[in-house]
């Protein structure tokens, strides 16, 4: 799951970058997704470990950091898209499409989490 971290974390730091350069450099908020990407990264490379309570933490700390950013995601989302439908403003449509996006990753990624969590505990690796 270490590596598939990695590859959320790469698709974060894109989405905030596409969402910070889309809109003119403009907003800084824009970034969100690339800290929340840069943090995954970073329990992400710290869970490659042969010690398995390491691995276990990391990932444990990964996880809860990919529920932040899907309930952030997912909340501001549903804030702004009252404000989007009501003005029809491009970099609100911008702003709402990253958001959505970010709350979109991070359920995937939460979803294969909990699923390998399952697995592990199963097959008696826990």
């Amino acid at each position: 799951m270490a590596k598939v971290t990695l590859l959320f974390a790469v698709l974060l730091i894109a989405l905030g970058l596409a969402g910070f350069f889309g809109t003119g450099s403009q907003f800084p908020t824009a970034l969100i997704p690339t800290w929340i990407g840069l943090a995954l990264g970073i329990g992400g490379v710290l869970a490659i470990s042969h010690d398995e309570g390491r691995r276990k933490l990391f990932m444990h700390i990964n996880v809860t950091i990919g529920l932040i950013g899907f309930l952030g995601g997912a909340i501001k989302a549903l804030v702004g898209f009252a404000r989007v439908y009501d003005s029809g403003l491009r970099l609100g449509q911008i702003a709402l499409a990253s958001q959505l996006t970010l709350a979109g990753l991070m359920f995937i990624y939460i979803a294969l989490c909990v699923r390998s969590f399952i697995a592990a505990r199963r097959s008696g690796k826990v």
